[in-house]
């Protein structure tokens, strides 16, 4: 009797007793090769040739023995330093840190698919885990020291974690109230020391779903939101005590420097950046391949589809949870800045991947055994489409780094062979990724440098652009063209004390 109840359920979920081909509907192994995937496809076409951008380096600079510490402003947090301080404290090898975030960008794809695995089947879950995976700006960032993939980790798990705490898993799906509250505290606490701002944006969304939701109006699950928020939060908070002055200041110098916080129709510079750049300040140019901006119009269409999938499964709040809560978490990106960037918007494209999920999983299940087999081809068939067009993006976006990244390094080597080793001090155009780059200092006026004796007199520079003048203290420097660059953007010159 147990036998065929089985059986029955399992055929319920899509997955079929006899001469299966496929993992069965709830097995872990369809996550493992989306996670896999994932990795791998990171190791094979970003790992081995992306250098280090100007964010990373600031990040990987705060424990690397290759150069000193770059300057750490306001709006940045210390989530990122802290998870790439064990290998920035072994060696200064490009490589072997995206190898690290590659594979450990893959393992926390299949903790936070594992999380939403207890909620959905996990066949579900994993096509979900496609979609999100399958962006080339996902693929793109799991190897890079940026905040913006790991927050989209963090808040996925999150929202499955509370979701479990609020009694929304399948049945006996979660063993312990107390482990699923822990698992909140926990995300929402690395959301937080990662990137603070989504982590709040986050919690509002959390607190406003137990207000208004009387089943789930619960100070356990209020509490663990609240801790998790106020842990991962508390060293921003104290290092803006210690360094700007209170937390008010380190906002309102993290809001100058971003440019100033206000109500922007930040959308459309998001739809302008869906394919590049990676930094689009200011967003004035036209969207880049609008054929393959599709996806990004559509996608709030596959979201309403999804949520209404879920409200005929029964999982109708679970979806819309992680609808709201994206909305929360973009709202800042999508209304509240003048510029865009596609990686500020990875925590609303994980959230949006369980309705999508429902959406496609409604297509493959939901429809009459005579039409299944055609939803199921056209599910696979846009699933391929998706891959491949977001492949023509990323390997553009790749491209046009390296060669820019591979300045940086070009720019270090021919400042090693003017002399400028470390100890060393640059200052000027680009002068953090370029000092890192050479293992010099960058943080320091290289007058007050000089003064405190930290460097010798020929062992800094100052670079500006060849049309532009030096500062009042390097006019009677020796001025020198450097060479061989292939990014006009890059093109400098370094004046050298005589």
């Amino acid at each position: 009797m147990a036998t065929s109840t089985a059986a029955a359920e399992e055929a319920r979920q899509g997955g079929t007793p006899s001469r299966r081909v496929l993992p069965a509907a709830g097995s872990p192994l369809w996550l493992v090769a989306v996670a896999a995937a994932f990795a791998l496809a990171q190791l094979a076409l970003v790992a081995p040739r992306l250098g280090l951008s100007w964010d990373e380096i600031v990040s990987v600079s705060q424990f690397s023995a290759h150069a000193p510490a770059s300057a750490f402003g306001p709006p940045r947090a210390r989530g990122v330093s802290l998870l790439v301080a064990p290998v920035a404290l072994l060696t200064s090898s490009v490589v072997a840190l995206r190898v690290y975030l590659a594979i450990l960008s893959g393992l926390g794809l299949f903790l936070a698919m594992l999380v939403w695995s207890r909620i959905r089947p996990a066949w579900m879950v994993a096509l979900g885990g496609v979609f999100f995976a399958s962006l080339w700006v996902s693929l793109y960032y799991g190897p890079q020291a940026m905040p913006d993939f790991w927050v989209a980790l963090s808040v996925l798990a999150a929202v499955g974690f509370f979701l479990q705490a609020a009694g929304e898993a399948l049945p006996g799906a979660v063993a312990t109230p107390r482990g699923a509250l822990a698992g909140l505290a926990g995300s929402l606490a690395l959301a937080a020391l990662i990137r603070p701002g989504d982590a709040v944006f986050l919690a509002v969304g959390l607190t406003l779903a137990i207000v208004t939701m009387r089943s789930w109006r619960r100070w356990s699950l209020f509490a663990a939101t609240a801790i998790g928020l106020l842990a991962g939060s508390a060293e921003w908070i104290i290092e803006a005590f210690v360094r700007f002055g209170g937390p008010l200041e380190r906002l309102r110098g993290a809001g100058q420097e971003q440019g100033g916080l206000g109500l922007h129709a930040g959308f459309w510079d998001q739809l302008r950046a869906v394919n590049g750049p990676t930094l689009c300040r200011p967003c004035l140019g036209a969207v880049r391949s609008p054929g393959l901006s599709l996806w990004w119009l559509v996608l709030p269409v596959v979201v309403v589809l999804g949520i209404l999938a879920a409200r005929q499964a029964g999982r109708l709040r679970s979806a819309l949870l992680a609808a709201v809560c994206a909305g929360f978490v973009g709202f800042q990106y999508l209304f509240m800045i003048d510029y865009a960037a596609p990686r500020f918007l990875l925590p609303v494209y994980a959230l949006l991947a369980i309705p999508v999920a429902d959406a496609l999983a409604w297509l493959v299940t939901g429809v009459s055994a005579r039409t299944r087999p055609l939803t199921t081809a056209l599910v696979a068939v846009v699933l391929l489409a998706q891959v491949v067009t977001q492949q023509v993006v990323l390997s553009r976006q790749i491209s046009a780094k390296v060669s820019f990244f591979g300045d940086y390094a070009q720019i270090a080597a021919d400042l090693h062979h003017l002399g400028v080793r470390s100890p060393c001090v640059v200052n000027g155009v680009q002068e953090i990724p370029i000092a890192f780059y050479a293992g010099c200092g960058s943080a320091a006026t290289i007058p007050a440098a000089l003064r405190a004796g930290h460097v010798a007199a020929d062992r800094v520079a100052v670079l500006v652009p060849p049309a532009a003048s030096p500062p009042g203290y390097a006019r009677n420097w020796r001025r020198v063209t450097l060479p061989g660059l292939r990014n006009r953007a890059l093109v400098l010159v370094a004046y050298l004390p005589r």
